[in-house]
């Protein structure tokens, strides 16, 4: 029963819309209708500026960690992984928006700080590498998520983190699935151009 409950606080904490809400009750829109029509960090950036975007991926960090800690500390490993991913699920499949949500980069980020800092370090800097030389977000992103596996078991990160990064990386990958083919068509925007 515990479990349970701390599944489904984790799925209901990740289903906070942040930057729904930053848009909505700070800057009055809906940012569904402005720049990518996305909910996450990067259109929070595009659409409200520094302030806002930096706010919003701050909390979309926190609802990855404190699951993964709630977690943790209820059920071990397995309870951490399994509060995470319910985290993600929340974030890229709300309960507030009729089940449609964001990418989950950032959620994914902070489940993996609460996880495992040390590789979380090694993904954010070659996310940063990729977007220096491509300036674009979504590449850097999916080109993190896919290092996941390969740095935990390179750190010799245990069996229940690994997995969460497959299983992570899966759904970033497939929520990035339109970036991607705008990427090969040539018409993803670049950091500084509207989308």
């Amino acid at each position: 029963m515990k479990w349970l409950l701390v599944l489904l606080v984790s799925y209901l904490l990740g289903s906070v819309p942040t930057a729904y809400v930053v848009a909505r009750y700070l800057k009055g829109f809906d940012i569904r209708r402005r720049g990518s029509g996305n909910i996450g960090a990067t259109n929070a950036f595009r659409t409200m500026g520094t302030g806002p975007g930096l706010a919003v991926l701050a909390v979309d960090v926190l609802k990855g960690t404190i699951p993964v800690l709630l977690g943790r500390a209820v059920g071990g490993d397995w309870l951490a992984v399994l509060a995470g991913l319910a985290a993600m699920a929340g974030h890229n499949w709300s309960v507030f928006l009729s089940f449609h949500g964001g990418r989950g980069v950032a959620t994914a980020a902070g489940v993996f700080l609460g996880l495992a800092p040390a590789a979380l370090f090694w993904a954010f800097l070659l996310w940063l590498l990729v977007l220096l030389a491509t300036r674009y977000v979504s590449l850097s992103s999916v080109v993190a998520a896919a290092s996941a596996p390969v740095l935990l078991l390179l750190l010799h990160g245990p069996l229940p983190y690994f997995l969460f990064t497959l299983v992570a990386a899966a759904i970033i990958i497939y929520r990035h699935k339109p970036n991607i083919k705008r990427l090969l068509a040539g018409r993803e925007p670049k950091i500084g151009e509207r989308s």
